[in-house]
């Protein structure tokens, strides 16, 4: 993949550079916050090399895989800081989908760190149950305090991240939230601290982030009013004082312990929907996950899991949830790359299925069960049945991070033993029913498409081999295969159904898509591009649809030759690692003389 290429076609598609508010990404798709999706042209964005699908609901979802760091960074490169202001909106997103896209900016930057140290103190907690490294030794209390630096200063990584969605000042944010855990102002509020005859309450606010979260957005409006009425030469330093002195009160006063308290209150919630429904609601979730993920809405849960890691240090709903979906994908996958005979779905199944196996699911949902019934009803089986065990056995996560086999860890409970055995069990419970239910159900589609693909006469005149084309790129076809002509007539028509993807300024130089899934490049000439347009008048549009004989440019002959150029004609076959190419008869008593080339789909 040309990272650069494929970053510049996003912006572009995605209503340019000044369209983008902000930008993130996760394990698989880059998350684009729009001014206006209006903007967007999804047909076209999903098309792009490199893109495995596109969403647009709160935010403009473009699902690359593997490679979305480098898409990211590239992005990032071209787009610069984001706008200060934001351009004319057509299309303005609702209250909702805006709180949900402040929810996804804000939680999902925060996941690699979190995960990182959860992970780490998972991994401490298995080395300690196999008897490798002691819990009391002063390596692993070194190790443990690693694992638990992201979570305990969450405070401080949710400033960065709100302040970050928000536009403001990010070091003074950051001093605001981090007066909460300061270790002088815990011990005050322990002590029963008062300011200003008002008693302050006592929280614990390490590892917290709906306080962190208020005090930022408190902390925006104060910045923005002293920005507005401080002198210029006093704004530097006064701007800030004043920001620090009205914000940090009023969060240790009010925004503090309210926000605590709505992250105590969502944790609970959810725990008592869990008591209430039990098993029954990790098997519905389980199901439910293909789609939310499809849709990208999973990413809510996230303020949910972040809260229960916080408030009880572990997770017994959406990550185990998790599990059961992501393994019952990889065995859905794994069966169809077993019984398919499709060499190119056999493929993209056995990697998928490899994907989901270490937690990632978005190859497998877009690459394949998602666009087949069967296989996406044996993930839902699969996860259902997986789900709902795991929820029987009551299983919890201690690290909020994708599960898979490579995070398995994750699972390992410093109480309870048998927590990473009955996750083990719940995972190939799901793999085993959606791999059988798929090796059941899958049938091969029929191919429906014709063996060969034939292409009529595009330009009146003499076919010639493209090898003898007085032109290096085309003779020695660096673009592709195809076939060149000496043409008769001046006017250059479209040789099967299909959709025009690109007219060159010049008008000498056309692209086709055909409905068969050909690309074809027409030139018209060699070196034309110097005459500026003279003698090219296309008669179609970029994205218009043509038929087979449609007119796509009008051109004169005599204008080339009059400037010395040569108006050879070439088609090129740009995909034609997809085909094999066979150049029609030059012979016009053949029963077929309009047919000038033919190609064969690859096996």
């Amino acid at each position: 993949m040309n990272h650069l290429q494929t970053a510049l076609d996003i912006i572009t598609q995605v209503g340019g550079a000044e369209n983008i508010e902000h930008i993130e990404h996760c394990s698989t798709r880059l998350r684009l916050s729009l001014y206006d999706n209006g903007k967007v042209n999804e047909a076209a964005l999903a098309k792009i090399d490199g893109v495995l699908g596109v969403r647009v609901n709160v935010q403009c979802q473009v699902i690359i895989g593997h490679e979305v760091v480098q898409v990211f960074e590239a992005v990032r490169s071209l787009t610069g800081e984001p706008q200060a202001n934001a351009p004319q909106v057509t299309t303005r997103p609702s209250r909702g989908a805006q709180v949900v896209d402040f929810v996804i900016s804000v939680f999902q930057p925060l996941v690699p760190a979190i995960a990182g140290g959860g992970v780490l103190k998972s991994l401490l907690l298995l080395l300690d149950v196999l008897g490798w490294l002691s819990r009391d030794s002063s390596t692993y209390k070194v190790l443990d305090n690693i694992g638990s630096a992201p979570l305990y200063f969450l405070p401080i990584l949710v400033a960065i991240t709100t302040a970050t969605k928000l536009k403001v000042n990010v070091l003074v944010a950051v001093s605001a939230v981090a007066v909460m855990v300061l270790p002088a102002m815990t011990k005050q509020l322990a002590d029963g601290a008062q300011f200003m005859s008002f008693d302050l309450r006592n929280v614990a606010y390490a590892s917290q982030v709906f306080p962190a979260i208020l005090c930022v957005l408190f902390y925006a409006q104060t910045e923005k009013l002293f920005n507005r009425y401080s002198p210029g030469a006093l704004r530097i330093f006064l701007s800030p004082m004043l920001s620090l002195l009205v914000t940090v009160p009023v969060t240790l006063l009010i925004l503090g312990p309210l926000g605590y308290e709505l992250g105590a209150g969502l944790a609970t919630v959810i725990l008592w929907l869990y008591g209430k429904l039990g098993f029954v609601a990790t098997g519905l979730l389980a199901a439910a996950l293909p789609f939310m993920v499809a849709a990208g809405m999973h990413k809510p849960m996230l303020p949910y899991a972040v809260a229960s890691m916080s408030q009880f240090g572990r997770e017994l709903l959406y990550l185990p949830a998790s599990l059961a979906h992501n393994i019952a994908e990889s065995g859905a996958c794994l069966a169809i790359a077993l019984k398919s005979k499709d060499k190119v779905l056999k493929s993209t199944a056995f990697s998928a299925g490899i994907s989901a196996l270490f937690g990632i699911t978005e190859p497998a949902l877009y690459g394949v069960t998602l666009l087949n019934k069967k296989a996406l009803y044996s993930v839902i089986l699969g996860s259902v049945v997986g789900g709902a065990f795991i929820g029987w056995m009551a299983i919890e996560a201690f690290a909020l991070v994708g599960p898979g086999l490579a995070s398995i860890s994750m699972f390992v409970s410093p109480d309870n033993p048998l927590n990473i055995v009955w996750a083990f069990a719940g995972a190939g419970l799901s793999f085993v029913i959606a791999f059988i239910s798929a090796l059941l159900l899958w049938r091969d589609k029929a191919v429906e498409k014709e063996d060969e693909l034939t292409f009529t006469r595009p330009v009146e005149g003499q076919i010639v081999p493209l090898e003898t084309v007085n032109d290096d790129v085309f003779s020695r076809k660096i673009m592709g295969d195809g076939i060149a002509i000496i043409p008769s007539q001046g006017v250059l028509r479209a040789p099967a159904d299909g959709t025009v993807v690109n007219i060159f300024e010049s008008g000498h130089a056309l692209s086709l898509l055909t409905d068969s899934g050909v690309e074809l490049i027409f030139h018209i000439g060699i070196d034309t591009i110097k005459l500026q347009g003279e003698g090219f008048d296309p008669r179609v549009k970029e994205g218009q649809q043509v038929k087979t004989g449609d007119t796509l440019i009008e051109f004169s002959l005599d204008t080339i030759t009059a400037a010395g150029l040569d108006p050879v004609v070439m088609m090129v076959v740009t995909n034609g690692e997809r085909f094999s190419l066979t150049p029609g008869s030059t012979d016009k008593k053949t029963s077929h003389p309009h047919i000038i080339m033919t190609l064969k789909e690859s096996v």
